[in-house]
């Protein structure tokens, strides 16, 4: 019985093909909407969550309160409140296997006659913040090497750098001079790309170096990664680190001047960000599956109208009124099914030309689509649901009419 439903539902889809294809318009866009922004939140979610397991789970991050990101992504900083001192104090709290400080400042850098402001890094002159440093952010070079202990005037550059993505008229090599602040150092590697903008738009240079051309005090850092001896609580070992930074510069809790972050708690921050994001933009997206439920509705109305000695003739010869409701029911749900199936066709191939957009032309692999299988059935379940409920009224209306006014209808 079910199966001769659907087959007259979908007879009648194809029977009015444009009006069909004219009431599917806002339920698919809907759906490629919520499927799109949905999927690449999802995503962006999933390549945020491995940048930070690539840092590791037992390392923390400390820097001056509203100061600059570990990355040293630009943007604005306060003065860094930070320094050697909390270096050592930091050392000295059990847990704490490794401690590594480096500067993040804003710099001119010109190559080949082209200037641009941006963010240099400093690498450690010590064996163990150099290596700390190196760890968290996994430097790999594509060419050439990294920076070593007596390095004076030399830089390693990120893959961005190096290929256009800064500097616009001419590739760096190996061995190309590219000045800092007016100071020229020798490009002795260049970092594989990585798709972080951060990382690959970066520029290393020796800690004690950078501190003599940008006449930095000595004592100053901007930010300290320590990392976690294995098998002890990364969360007991921050807190410790807040009571011990808390202890040595007086401060009462809450007033702290400083952040000690964990990747987890990034993490996240982050995440509660895109997700507050996602809900909004599929809000809006929402108003078209509305459109589009006001569109079957008006349209089974329609057909209710022009089929009503149609339906007049089903009854005459047995048809009860619950066929008749099932009927209408059906073919309203095909007509929101249909839709949501194209809508997520749409939606897939949107948020896939998005991410290749966003690794041609930004050079970022954090933009990526996520298409988890809960998403496509949730998509489907949904469109099905709207063509059925925005159906109900129309479909209760036929199953109600009367054999004999249903027949007498011009």
């Amino acid at each position: 019985m079910i199966k001769d439903y659907l087959k007259v539902g979908i007879s009648n889809l194809f029977h009015r093909k444009l009006r069909s294809w004219l009431t599917m318009i806002g339920i698919f866009i809907g759906i490629a909407a919520v499927v799109g922004l949905i999927s690449l939140g999802q995503g962006m979610k999933e390549a945020i969550g491995n940048v930070f397991l690539n840092i590791g789970s037992d390392k923390i991050i400390v820097q001056a309160k509203s100061g600059l990101q570990f990355a040293g992504p630009p943007g604005s900083s306060s003065a860094s409140n930070l320094t050697t001192h909390d270096i050592d104090v930091i050392r000295r709290v059990k847990g704490v296997e490794e401690v590594g400080a480096r500067l993040i400042k804003p710099v001119k850098l010109e190559f080949n006659n082209e200037v641009k402001f941006y963010f240099a890094a400093s690498m450690p002159d010590d064996e163990e913040g150099r290596r700390l440093i190196t760890e968290v952010n996994r430097y790999e070079t594509e060419a050439g090497r990294l920076l070593k202990k007596n390095d004076k005037l030399k830089t390693f550059i990120g893959n961005n750098v190096a290929n256009k993505g800064v500097f616009k008229k001419k590739k760096i090599e190996l061995g190309n001079t590219l000045k800092i602040n007016e100071v020229e150092f020798e490009v002795v590697g260049i970092l594989k790309k990585t798709g972080n903008p951060q990382q690959d738009r970066i520029v290393i240079v020796p800690e004690d170096t950078l501190r003599e051309v940008l006449k930095i005090n000595k004592k100053k850092v901007d930010v300290i990664a320590v990392k976690v001896q294995k098998g002890v609580d990364v969360n007991n070992v921050a807190n410790d680190i807040e009571k011990a930074m808390r202890r040595d510069r007086d401060l009462e809790l809450g007033k702290e001047d400083f952040e000690i972050q964990t990747p987890q708690q990034i993490l996240a921050t982050l995440d509660n960000i895109l997700t507050i994001v996602q809900i909004v933009l599929v809000g809006i997206a929402a108003i078209s599956l509305l459109v589009g439920g006001i569109g079957i509705a008006n349209t089974m109305y329609t057909a209710v109208i022009e089929r009503t000695k149609e339906i007049g003739i089903m009854k005459s010869v047995g048809a009860q009124n619950k066929d008749i409701l099932l009927i209408f029911i059906i073919e309203s749900g095909l007509l929101g099914l249909v839709g949501g199936a194209i809508g997520i066709a749409l939606g897939i191939g949107l948020s896939k030309l998005v991410e290749f957009a966003a690794f041609k032309f930004l050079g970022t692999s954090l933009i990526k689509a996520f298409f988890p299988w809960y998403l496509i059935a949730g998509a489907l379940l949904f469109s099905f649901l709207v063509g059925t409920i925005s159906g109900l009224l129309p479909a209760k209306q036929a199953s109600s009419l009367k054999p004999v006014d249903a027949l007498r209808y011009e």
